[in-house]
């Protein structure tokens, strides 16, 4: 049975493509607010991107245990009407000049838990819509539509901030979450068994033990929280490093974020077939190897202040970024399909946010970090620590056991 059939996943598609196209307009229009509307530095950029990870530190493991007790799909909803809520605030104090780093972090926060409790619930609400042996292909199919969305997103946002300002590109955002939190209420889904109410502790704990005691899961946890230290630092850096060192205005940061999106629909449209072919683990670690070289090409951009055209410095900016999506559009799909795929349905909720709580921790310390590295010491040698935290992660990756993991095996573990 084809995807398309699955009508219910389909009408599902289409809300998370409607509000993931929102979410990469505001990747630039928040981050051109602080630095440029705002006079932030690249600290406050990395303090206001950590507010935003800061409830998966303190409420994830909790909004597991929740998620697999509640209906998913009111939580879906709720969540979605609430960040666009959020946004359209952010909106209306930057409009009247009231907004501070202080009140956008506050209201981040709020985004944050939202989005934690959002996140735990939609990766967990896709097994109720297709079967088992289709998950990796709908996991590709909905990144491949966030790579659409993450291609053009950046260059729609850039041209809108340059044209009715980065205030109101939130305000599309804010649209984005309110319709697709409609569409999100006319999905019709077979609900699984809600876990029954006990011991807050000891469902935590299942959780944990679940994800740390698997054979494949435990490598490939471990390894990507390192990897989100190190990427939060990256993508913190970089958006200063193109404003500030480059010389990009909004219009060129847009088309070189766009890079990474165009790299992503590559690699997505390649991600069910290099699983097949090459198995999960093996792909992963080819991706994984490839995020070091990607940021090495960035740092090689010749910096504005030297005088050199700017056209070389788009060039390196946009092929460091294509190789860097094109390596997420890769594993993206086969780990949360191996993820899904293994994890009994009364689990999911836990072993999804126990993995995305844990992960965003790491965004909260490596967010800032970035930034402090980068104001003390400078954008290159920030960029260049974060190449080696990266290239450290795809060397353990690949001589890990997760390098064997192959969803053909699954039934066997």
């Amino acid at each position: 049975m084809k995807l398309r059939e699955h009508k219910s996943f389909v009408r599902f598609w289409t809300a998370s493509t409607t509000s993931n196209f929102g979410t990469y307009i505001t990747t630039i229009a928040l981050q051109v607010l602080v630095v440029v509307n705002m006079g932030g530095s690249a600290v406050d950029v990395g303090w206001v991107s950590a507010s935003r990870w800061l409830p998966y530190v303190l409420l994830g493991l909790i909004a597991g245990v929740f998620v697999d007790r509640f209906h998913l799909k009111t939580v879906l909803v709720v969540t979605d009407m609430g960040r666009g809520i959020i946004f359209a605030f952010i909106c209306l104090l930057a409009v009247t000049g009231v907004l501070s780093i202080g009140w956008l972090m506050i209201l981040l926060l709020l985004f944050g838990a939202m989005s934690l409790f959002n996140d735990a619930a939609h990766q967990s609400f896709v097994p109720q819509l297709v079967p088992r042996p289709l998950l990796t292909r709908a996991y590709a199919r909905l990144e491949q539509s966030a790579a659409v969305a993450e291609t053009s997103g950046p260059a729609i946002g850039g041209g809108l901030v340059l044209w009715i300002g980065a205030p109101f590109a939130l305000l599309i955002d804010a649209v984005s979450y309110l319709f697709s939190g409609v569409l999100m209420a006319n999905v019709k889904h077979q609900p699984s068994d809600k876990v029954k109410p006990g011991p807050l502790g000891r469902q935590i704990k299942e959780g944990l033990q679940w994800v740390y005691q698997h054979q494949y899961l435990r490598t490939l946890a471990l390894n990507t929280h390192v990897w989100f230290l190190f990427h939060s630092m990256t993508m913190t850096i970089l958006v200063s490093f193109f404003l500030i060192e480059l010389g990009f205005d909004a219009s060129l940061l847009g088309f070189a974020l766009t890079a990474a999106g165009v790299g992503a629909i590559v690699g997505t449209s390649l991600s069910s077939r290099a699983g097949e072919r090459f198995g999960v683990g093996r792909a992963m670690a080819f991706s994984r190897i490839l995020y070091a070289p990607s940021v090495i090409l960035i740092t090689l951009a010749p910096s504005a202040i030297n005088s050199e055209p700017q056209n070389i410095a788009i060039i390196f900016a946009i092929v460091g970024q294509l190789l860097y999506g094109f390596s997420m559009g890769i594993e993206g799909p086969l780990e949360m399909g191996y993820r899904q795929f293994v994890t009994p349905s009364h689990l999911q909720g836990r072993m999804n946010a126990t993995l995305r709580s844990i992960n965003r921790s790491a965004v909260v310390i490596g967010a800032p970090l970035g930034g402090a590295i980068a104001d003390g010491q400078g954008f290159l040698t920030a960029l260049w620590i974060s190449i080696a935290g990266l290239a450290l992660c795809g060397l353990w990756f690949s001589l890990s056991s997760m390098r064997k993991a192959h969803i053909k095996e699954v039934e066997e573990i």
